[in-house]
């Protein structure tokens, strides 16, 4: 499983792998029976929990051919529902690193910016070819560049896009907000200092 997303996201390469459905909510990606949990670290060996007991090891989070992949194709409004952030934490966790669809919900794409974790989209129609391909072929490694819009393989090339705002957020790393506030360290030192509720309303 590769490490958490880190400051600037430019790329992220690795192999794929398909959840189909439209209207995906958080409470199938992660049910409700999870959100009791003090941490977020088990959360990735529940990701989809009550679809993969009903479908009994055939579903694509079980299926041995896409294990370690770091790459989710998915359909329309994935991520609908709750607001839980739960949802993104437990894809992360079990190894997802990017997620390519037709839309997102908006509350799960904040969440998973916030992660790090790019949502790109693309039509319907491209979608369904790219989930095509990976099915086909679940060893095939894959590229999501988001410098050039595209997600690549070496057969194939499909053109994806993400808003401005937080295309630039991934790219230059801001959206790293624990990085920023330790990058800015002593400014924060300083100025803790002179807060009275922090330092005891002392006066000089």
């Amino acid at each position: 499983m590769s490490s958490f997303p880190s400051g600037s996201i430019q790329r992220v390469a690795g192999t794929a792998l398909v959840v189909q459905g439209e209207d995906i909510d958080t409470d199938r990606i992660i049910p409700a029976r999870f959100l009791k949990c003090v941490s977020f670290d088990a959360l990735g060996d529940q990701v989809f929990a009550d679809d993969r007991q009903e479908l009994n090891g055939s579903h694509p989070f079980d299926q041995p051919a896409f294990q370690g992949a770091s790459i989710l194709i998915v359909n329309g409004n994935f991520g609908c529902g709750s607001s839980r952030e739960h949802a993104p934490q437990a894809l992360m966790r079990w190894g997802i690193r990017a997620v390519v669809g037709v839309s997102f919900a908006e509350i799960f794409f904040g969440n998973c910016l916030a992660l790090g974790i790019p949502c790109m989209t693309a039509a319907s129609e491209e979608i369904q070819l790219i989930q095509q391909a990976v099915i086909e072929d679940p060893g095939r490694e894959w590229c999501l560049d988001l410098m050039a819009l595209a997600l690549g393989s070496p057969q194939d090339r499909w053109a994806v896009s993400l808003e401005p705002g937080p295309l630039d957020m991934l790219r230059s790393g801001r959206w790293d907000a624990t990085s920023q506030l330790l990058s800015r360290d002593s400014e924060l030192t300083a100025l803790m200092k002179q807060l009275p509720y922090i330092n005891g309303f002392q006066t000089a």
